[in-house]
């Protein structure tokens, strides 16, 4: 694959931040065999996408770019790298403003249209976008940042279905001089290489997560529940951080499964399980532990905190109008450092929580 300047959009430039054409054609190549031993042995996503999205930008010298993963009717910001707005606002901040900016699908912006048409987009100015055009710029991100988009390239990341998984953006590319230029149309075949590096990350990601999902309740099990929580208790001990575990049991199921029959029971699980996730944090783990019984994993959570989550959860839970009939849950809290020791004495400092509630009657949370 011939690699064009992205600083003179001119593939026969003969020096290129100190490579020729060739020599960074030969790199990209090894950048791209690098990738793919990450996808096969990095055990979480977002490191190998972030890792993905920079060697796009290094390739086609844009200034940003933002990697979006398709959910449901929404483009979720998966990756956003901005060094000048970031160092502006703050890596947190800047987050947090994204949060809310998840893009409709149906609203008209040019990740939108490549992830509903599939089709690659090079724009050279985004705020000259003809208006007849099928795809139109959707400025609300520049103005939740403060930041400039000019010249945008735009490829989906598609499997091999041929079904689109996201969309990788690259934004202004730089010339020569420092400003921004558009992007050289051979630069769009190396977006599309990334981009099907990504979409290969983004389905052995899922496939893996298939593997440690619950397939009654949709919520994870018991063995992504305890690899995690080997992790996340290695790395609390380790950097002196906080984290917490919720250990609850449906009171009274048994009663629902011998009145109204396991698929009651079941769909009963589900709606709990939903409730939990609903509630829960991001980087959290809402598990299946082992019949009616699940478990709640908050990393970078103070015991306290999450005997405020767990009593909002038994309100929840009772309140809740299952088509079964109301029900109740209780709750075993333990949390690092307060209940110091192995991942097996969290497990039991939070059962034994369990159990005292349950022994002073139920629909309680133990663990004070």
């Amino acid at each position: 694959m011939e690699i064009p300047s992205a600083a003179t959009g001119d593939a026969r430039s003969l020096e290129v931040d100190g490579a020729t054409a060739s020599d960074r054609g030969a790199q990209m190549v090894e950048d791209l065999l690098q990738l793919g031993i990450a996808i096969s042995s990095e055990g979480e996503l977002s490191p190998v996408l972030e890792r993905i999205v920079t060697q796009a930008r290094r390739f086609t010298g844009a200034e940003a770019a933002t990697l979006f993963l398709r959910e449901g009717t929404h483009l979720r910001f998966a990756v956003v790298q901005n060094e000048g707005t970031t160092r502006r606002l703050g890596d947190y901040e800047m987050q947090q403003r994204l949060e809310v900016e998840r893009l409709p699908l149906d609203a008209p912006s040019l990740a939108g249209y490549v992830a509903t048409s599939g089709e690659l987009l090079n724009v050279p100015e985004a705020y000259d976008i003809a208006q007849d055009a099928p795809y139109a710029f959707n400025g609300r991100v520049d103005v939740a940042t403060g930041y400039r988009t000019r010249s945008v390239l735009v490829v989906p990341l598609r499997d091999a279905a041929h079904r689109v998984l996201g969309v990788l953006q690259l934004i202004n590319a730089v010339g020569a001089d420092g400003g921004v230029i558009p992007f050289h149309p051979r630069l769009e075949d190396v977006a599309r290489a990334f981009a099907a590096y990504a979409a290969i990350a983004v389905r052995s990601a899922r496939l893996e997560e298939l593997s440690f999902k619950d397939p009654l309740t949709d919520g994870y099990n018991r063995r992504y529940l305890m690899l995690r929580l080997y992790e996340e208790v290695s790395r609390a001990a380790r950097y002196q951080q906080p984290l917490s575990l919720i250990l609850l049991d449906l009171d009274g199921f048994k009663a629902i499964n011998d009145q109204w029959g396991h698929g009651a029971g079941d769909e009963v699980l589900k709606q709990v399980v939903q409730l939990l996730a609903s509630q829960s944090r991001r980087d959290s783990v809402v598990a299946r532990y082992g019949g009616d019984e699940f478990i709640a994993l908050l990393p970078s959570t103070t015991k306290a905190a999450a005997i405020v989550y767990a009593e909002r959860m038994r309100a929840l839970i009772e309140r809740y109008p299952f088509t079964y009939g109301p029900l109740t849950a209780s709750f075993g809290v333990a949390g690092f450092p307060d209940d110091p020791g192995s991942v097996a004495d969290l497990i039991k400092s939070a059962d034994h929580a369990l159990y005292e509630a349950k022994r002073q009657g139920r629909n309680l949370v133990g663990g004070l």
